[in-house]
């Protein structure tokens, strides 16, 4: 039997624009701006000699049959193989699902790294992330997600595509703020990204933006801009904006996942206790995480 263990960070994006290649899913995906996070998915995975094939899937310990993006990700290494085994995948999830925290993006890339390890396929890490990318592509349940979890930290996405095609830039030292997030419910990306009319909103405006951020990312010009994107794209509901409401007159900009109903800011270390303060009002419980500076990384 092996095995591996993959931590994915999780993932915030604050604004981004789509970029479709037709003829290639690994050109395709976004450029935009977010924010990796120090809890994420971590993803364990056994491999063993079995007379028949067969795997199990788990997610926060429940046994799922329709793990699509997982199931996608599986499918290419077994292709890849000629002997049957007995595969254990489980996905321990540590922020809110389909919320706009890239967890199918870290799922997908912390499974298709250990697979490649446990299963011993050969794959370099840039291809094994780039077949993660492409199975998150295929399942329309994010862009530029996996590469966001691959590199880390606070950045700008600003040549889309997969690990290896795709470009960033990180900001050098985010170790000074932290992030502040409120989790009021969950927003399908499959279902968003699906809405012709919301593409042209966010396709209006999102590549000017990031244009903006990539020569200059700074935690007041992110927050900024990424403000502006989600007021234009339309899509803040009634919980979010009573954080937007409660916060503005206090000069701390929040702003919503993309896609979740969550509503988030990225602030000096020094200030997150007064903002836990002034959100007392909100009937939600605030969380606050760090920002990762690692990526995804074997354990």
């Amino acid at each position: 039997m092996s095995s591996a263990h993959v931590f994915a960070p999780g993932h915030l994006t604050g604004l981004f624009q789509i970029c479709i290649d037709l003829e290639d899913p690994l050109k395709t995906g976004a450029r935009g701006s977010g924010i990796s996070l120090t809890d994420g998915v971590h993803t364990r995975v056994k491999v063993e000699s079995s007379r028949k094939p067969s795997h199990s899937i788990y997610i926060n310990g429940e046994e799922m049959i329709d793990a699509n993006v997982s199931e996608n990700v599986l499918s290419k290494y077994l292709s890849m193989i000629h002997e049957p085994y007995n595969i254990l995948i489980h996905h321990t999830i540590e922020t809110p699902i389909t919320a706009g925290f890239g967890s199918s993006g870290g799922g997908a890339i912390s499974l298709s790294l250990a697979l490649n390890k446990a299963m011993d396929t050969g794959l370099s890490r840039t291809e094994a992330s780039q077949l993660a990318h492409v199975a998150e592509i295929e399942c329309k349940t994010g862009l530029g997600s996996v590469f966001a979890a691959d590199h880390g930290g606070f950045g700008v996405l600003y040549e889309p595509g997969a690990p290896g095609i795709g470009a960033g830039v990180l900001m050098e030292d985010p170790s000074g703020l932290e992030v502040i997030y409120l989790y009021f419910g969950p927003i399908h990306t499959k279902k968003a990204l699906s809405n012709p009319e919301l593409i042209v909103k966010i396709n209006q405006i999102g590549g000017s933006y990031v244009d903006e951020l990539h020569g200059d990312l700074t935690q007041e010009r992110f927050l900024k801009y990424a403000r502006k994107f989600t007021d234009h794209i339309g899509l803040v509901t009634p919980d979010v904006k009573k954080v937007f409401d409660l916060m503005d007159p206090e000069d701390y900009i929040f702003t919503m996942a993309m896609f979740g109903d969550v509503a988030y800011t990225v602030q000096p270390k020094g200030d997150i206790d007064k903002i836990l303060e002034l959100l007392d009002p909100i009937n939600c419980e605030p969380k606050v995480c760090g920002i990762d500076k690692n990526g995804t990384v074997f354990l």
